[in-house]
């Protein structure tokens, strides 16, 4: 063999080689990417490498841990198209300046209804801006009536619909480009149990609305006290806890850890008692972070004023929405007492109100969070069907020696006059009959 067919003849085989090796790797690009912890082929981040949060929208009947990453691939960073630099390319800012002006819609449906919400490109309300929308059955734009954003908070609300499809066009805008093609949204014919997506665009914060006015709840359980109520701290047949919200302010939480806490459930927020607005609790981040460092087991509970199913599950909705960054031990709670005797929900009969409470409790239990009904003796005497709540747990609020409440409940508020290192001035105390584990819950299918 001559040395030119020589030099051809290696070289046909190491180019059959390296076809062999390319083909071999292709096939088991999967393994390579598992082994090596990096991507090969431009697939997405594999599924040990997602949130919590994403888990719940996808269980599989598991039980979760909320608030937290999961796994143990220590190159997951590389899936995060930012983690390298934050910072807008040249391009993105361009983009982004091209369409700052750009309007967009939201529109959601929970029960023979629509909530229509106009965006800018940032994903923000747009508001002080006279919006109108028009609402049709068909995409050729016949119209079957005009909404108008009578309080220019960027939110129109259309009830009262029939279940089908709708198209909603926004009319034009002065400053803006609006969307070209009306958009369709499929109107629900009964409330399901599950979360708004979009609900974060709802939540205010209290420099947003006018606070005195709206966060007005009264303890009804102090009416129902008596000279035997004990506020010291006890634990007997229990873990002692307590429950905080803006009222405690700043929290010492290692001192309040030192003291003998043993647990927390803190309010992450209100639907406001005059516009009904929701509203998150300004320390509720603080607190949940400051108990979260102490090694403090905490729940959380909402302050209730929905008046009907739909408004229930946009609390519940609410609560999940600031929830999913954080680890939950204990349940989430509905807070159901009076405003004042002015609040919206004041006067609601008893069926309402105990629907309301379904309808919020279904809805966590549904996003895989344990849920609860916090109220007075006379409150669940007298102002709901406490029977009908039996499968949520039941927070009893009580001020006496020794409840005087018949029914089941497994955690206790016996006094709002309770003292505790680390915080000043009263805070509530509680007992608790469920260990931190018990609150776990397996996503309702």
């Amino acid at each position: 063999m001559d040395s030119k067919l020589k030099r051809r003849t290696i070289l046909a085989v190491f180019s059959a080689m390296v076809l062999i090796f390319a083909f071999m790797a292709y096939v088991n690009c999967e393994t390579i990417e598992r082994r090596l912890g990096v991507p090969v082929t431009g697939q997405t981040a594999p599924a040990e490498t997602q949130t919590v949060t994403e888990q719940n929208r996808q269980s599989n009947g598991e039980k979760t841990i909320f608030g937290t990453q999961v796994g143990n691939n220590l190159a997951a960073f590389q899936y995060d198209e930012t983690f390298f630099d934050p910072k807008l390319s040249a391009a993105e800012k361009l983009l982004l300046e091209n369409n700052s002006n750009r309007l967009s819609l939201v529109v959601t449906s929970v029960e023979k209804d629509l909530r229509v919400q106009v965006v800018n490109a940032g994903g923000f309300l747009i508001t002080d801006q006279s919006l109108l929308v028009t609402l049709s059955d068909n995409q050729d734009g016949n119209s079957l009536g005009e909404y108008k954003d009578l309080d220019q908070d960027g939110v129109i609300y259309i009830g009262d619909l029939k279940a089908g499809d709708y198209y909603v066009t926004l009319k034009p805008v002065a400053g803006y480009e609006v969307p070209e093609n009306p958009t369709k949204i499929l109107v629900k014919d009964k409330v399901e149990y599950v979360v708004i997506d979009d609900i974060d665009l709802l939540i205010l914060t209290e420099d947003q609305v006018n606070a005195a006015a709206e966060d007005t709840g009264e303890n009804g359980a102090t009416e129902d006290a008596d000279k035997s109520e004990m506020t010291d701290i006890r634990s007997e047949n229990g873990i002692f806890g307590i429950d905080v919200s803006k009222y405690q302010g700043d929290i010492d939480w290692e001192k309040v850890r030192d003291a003998g806490v043993q647990f927390a459930i803190i309010r992450c927020g209100y639907r406001g008692s005059q516009t009904g607005c929701l509203v998150e609790d300004p320390f509720f981040a603080q607190n949940m972070r400051g108990a979260a460092e102490a090694g403090i087991p905490v729940g959380v509970y909402f302050f209730t004023q929905a008046t009907n199913e739909v408004e229930a599950v946009e609390e519940a909705s609410m609560v999940v929405t600031l929830c999913e960054r954080y680890q939950l031990d204990y349940p989430v709670y509905i807070d159901t007492e009076g405003a004042g005797g002015n609040g919206r929900a004041d006067a609601l009969d008893a069926e309402t109100r105990t629907t309301v409470c379904e309808a919020f409790c279904s809805t966590l239990r549904n996003a895989g969070f344990g849920a609860g009904v916090y109220a007075s003796r006379n409150w669940l005497n007298n102002n709901l069907y406490a029977d009908r709540l039996s499968s949520f747990e039941t927070w009893l609020a009580e001020y006496r020696e020794i409840p005087e409440y018949e029914g089941y409940y497994t955690m206790w508020q016996y006094t709002s006059k309770g003292s505790i290192d680390g915080i000043e001035g009263n805070v509530d105390l509680d007992i608790s009959y469920l260990q931190p584990e018990d609150t776990e819950q397996e996503a309702v299918d």
